[in-house]
């Protein structure tokens, strides 16, 4: 397990986070981002994050580097990457325990948007892209925030410059049967919707977020043992 602090733990029936009037975390709190396994219930993506900012326009979390994650495999252990595209989606899985190798990822996402941004950087705080990650509208709940992945991505650059992503993975889901075509008209729509804002460089892009770093006091959050918990939810 990483080292650092335990995700905070909140009961089903409380709020949610630090402030049970508002139901929003505090700063420096630590919860989970997680997403389920596509066509399916069970959770196969698990990351424990600090958030760094929730409130009624934005959430904003950090996921340092060393965390411990939940990740979907192969039921062989065979990493996704590594498994021919047209077998990738239809041969058994499960879910490994493994360490966030990278250095660090800032995740934002707005209320309702069917989609969340992610900001990269190089080591030494070299800032490398925006990654626009196609997903359902987060879920919250006491202890995170829930969604699912829909394959298709973006990617934004420093120099404003942007390119699809992965679009042979959600052209082999659809094949497969993960994403019926009412749901692949949503998800091709919020990525028009998506890159209308970045044609604009709307918010997050132009807020500036490539220059925030986090507070060195923050331990890297643990995972739970009950990572796969079903949860009260929430609010959306």
């Amino acid at each position: 397990m990483a080292e650092g602090g335990a995700v905070r733990r909140v009961e089903a029936g409380e709020a949610g986070g630090a402030d049970g009037v508002t139901g929003r975390w505090a700063p420096g709190d630590q919860i989970l981002w997680r997403y389920r396994e596509n066509a399916g219930e069970r959770f196969h993506i698990a990351r424990p994050v600090t958030v760094v900012r929730d409130d009624s326009d934005l959430l904003a979390v950090w996921m340092a580097p060393g965390t411990t994650c939940v990740r979907p495999v192969l039921a062989d252990g065979t990493p996704l990457h590594a498994e021919p595209l047209r077998t990738r989606y239809t041969k058994p899985r499960t879910v490994q325990f493994d360490r966030w190798f990278g250095t660090g990822v800032l995740k934002l996402a707005r209320p309702g948007d069917p989609w969340s941004v992610w900001l990269f950087w190089d080591p030494g705080w070299r800032f490398k892209n925006w990654y626009v990650n196609l997903e359902e509208p987060l879920v919250r709940w006491a202890g995170g925030v829930d969604s699912e992945d829909h394959f298709l991505d973006i990617c934004v650059y420093p120099d404003r410059s942007w390119g699809w992503r992965d679009e042979d993975e959600f052209a082999q889901a659809q094949q497969d049967g993960l994403i019926g075509p009412q749901l692949a008209e949503r998800v091709r729509e919020a990525g028009r919707s998506a890159v209308e804002v970045i044609r604009a460089w709307g918010t997050p892009f132009s807020d500036g977020w490539q220059h925030w770093r986090p507070d060195p006091a923050w331990s890297v959050p643990r995972l739970p043992d009950d990572w796969d918990r079903t949860p009260a939810y929430m609010t959306s």
